[in-house]
């Protein structure tokens, strides 16, 4: 028996000066990533590789860990997402965005399915296991790269939701493919999934709006607890989604959705928390996969991830685009971007951690296929994602959005709104006059220029002035509409009719 040997200072001092500098070099790969277009998945992943046994030789072949680990990394990396989507631009692509989840789910595994069973020649199991495994849109992926490329609103609420409600079903066949035993007949895996994304949904839907309802009302004492609580209550929705039989991460992700939406206190601070978190976990999770892979052996499975990969971004998905929009009646190019625009990433690697825990035969060949076909597919798709947009005539410029924080004034009954004003804000030109704000909110000071005075109805509001706005607690809400409405229609918004959305 070995003997196990404890863990010392020494020890921890070493691995925290470790995880320190991979941490920094992670940091800094985001700075070349901008720089050079290249995806910053494949930089931690190569980080990961580096420090593996083909590389500095650390040996790591945890299976079972990396998926623990990486289960929760998914959770905080959906709720960073879930937090930072606008409910006004999903809520129109809500339906397609269902239906790409689970119609357009079957099509991609099957298509997938057919084509590694033939062209590689896997058994129906495996084949099937790297149909469901690689149809999910990965949620990081497509979270960082939507936010760089200016689409017109309908296809980034559709990839948003789609990425944020996929992962579930996705899930759910991969463990029924992987457990032992024969395979479970068709409507019975229906009826599960279908159970579970119902559970999943409403213990999320029920725990978000607890939450928001909860940190409307209650004031803490420090602006730093409102961004923990925030993350708190995301895990609650997956642990209690899971606990109940339901999918853990629907759950996560409608509750997030719901608190990002909920105009929270202190909501700048607690997007930054939630953001920082989000890239810890992204880092942490591909240099751990990097980790788990061994490339010398990857040399066999090269061309058949590449023949896999073909099939499913020329053929599964974008007749699962074609299927699942069909009665949307989505033009061409619209349907040719939500094709190419199904990016791979960290998700379809921690998947295929499942076949490996669970001792499917040849499951890690499925791994290092699987491995090989994000690599690929990610260089491939994710740089070359806005030319094909400006090919498509799909660019959309808007006015930049105002970030508006909310700090609690509970003695008052009020709220103190802060604001920065963008440069590309229709805000600049307008008098403080012509803001029109609801009796019970007023601008109480404007920051121009590193100075501080109180305005007058005829101040002109200039790009980069910060305010500072008092609502009472009945108007607060009307007050924020109208100066986001006015940050993207100008001093006409109220007579074009345009609101905040």
């Amino acid at each position: 028996m070995r003997k196990v040997r404890p863990l010392t200072v020494h020890h921890l001092n070493e691995l925290l000066l470790i995880c320190s500098l991979v941490l920094l070099v992670a940091v800094a790969a985001v700075r070349v990533s901008t720089r050079s277009g290249l995806p910053t998945l494949l930089i931690y992943l190569g980080l990961g590789v580096a420090i593996g046994q083909d590389g500095i030789g650390v040996v790591f072949e945890d299976a079972e860990l990396t998926q623990v680990l990486g289960y929760a990394a998914l959770v905080v990396i959906l709720a960073e997402g879930g937090l930072g989507t606008k409910w006004r631009e999903i809520k129109p692509a809500l339906p397609l965005a269902a239906v790409l989840s689970t119609a357009g789910i079957a099509v991609s595994v099957g298509v997938t399915a057919v084509a590694a069973h033939y062209l590689v020649g896997l058994d129906w199991r495996q084949a099937l296991i790297i149909g469901a495994v690689v149809s999910s849109t990965d949620a990081a992926a497509v979270f960082s790269v939507l936010r760089k490329v200016p689409l017109p609103r309908r296809l980034t609420g559709t990839l948003e939701a789609e990425s944020g409600f996929n992962d579930a079903p996705v899930v759910i066949l991969v463990v029924a493919f992987s457990a032992q035993g024969a395979i479970s007949p068709w409507y019975v895996m229906l009826g599960e999934i279908v159970l579970e994304l119902a559970i999943g949904a409403v213990v999320g839907l029920a725990i978000g709006w607890l939450g928001a309802y909860g940190l409307r009302h209650v004031a803490l004492p420090a602006s730093g607890l409102y961004p923990i609580a925030v993350m708190a209550i995301a895990v609650i929705a997956y642990a209690g989604g899971a606990l109940a039989h339901g999918s853990g991460f629907l759950a996560v992700y409608l509750a997030s959705l719901i608190l990002g939406n909920a105009k929270l206190p202190h909501w700048p601070a607690t997007r930054g928390f939630a953001e920082g978190l989000g890239w810890i976990a992204q880092i942490g999770m591909f240099v751990l996969l990097g980790l788990l892979v061994t490339p010398h052996e990857l040399g066999d499975d090269v061309w058949p991830a590449i023949g896999v990969g073909m099939a499913l971004t020329m053929v599964a998905r974008p007749l699962s685009v074609l299927v699942s929009s069909a009665p949307f009646r989505i033009p061409w190019r619209e349907q040719a971007l939500l094709s190419w625009a199904g990016l791979r990433g960290a998700v379809p690697i921690v998947l295929a951690t499942i076949p490996m825990v669970s001792n499917v035969p040849d499951s890690r060949r499925v791994f290092n296929i699987v491995f090989v076909l994000v690599i690929v597919y990610t260089l491939v798709q994710g740089p070359t994602l806005p030319w094909v947009a400006r090919r498509l005539r799909l660019g959309e410029e808007a006015a930049a959005d105002l970030g508006i924080e909310s700090a609690p004034l509970e003695r008052l009954r009020g709220h103190l709104l802060s604001l920065s004003i963008p440069k590309d804000s229709r805000m600049h030109g307008v008098e403080i006059g012509e803001l029109r704000l609801p009796t019970g909110a007023a601008v109480t000071l404007v920051v121009r220029d590193g100075k501080s005075f109180v305005p007058q109805p005829s101040t002109v509001l200039r790009r980069g002035d910060e305010l500072l706005v008092v609502a009472t607690d009945p108007v607060r809400d009307a007050a924020e509409e109208r100066l986001r409405a006015v940050g993207r229609g100008g001093k006409l918004a109220g007579w074009l009719g345009m609101r905040a959305e």
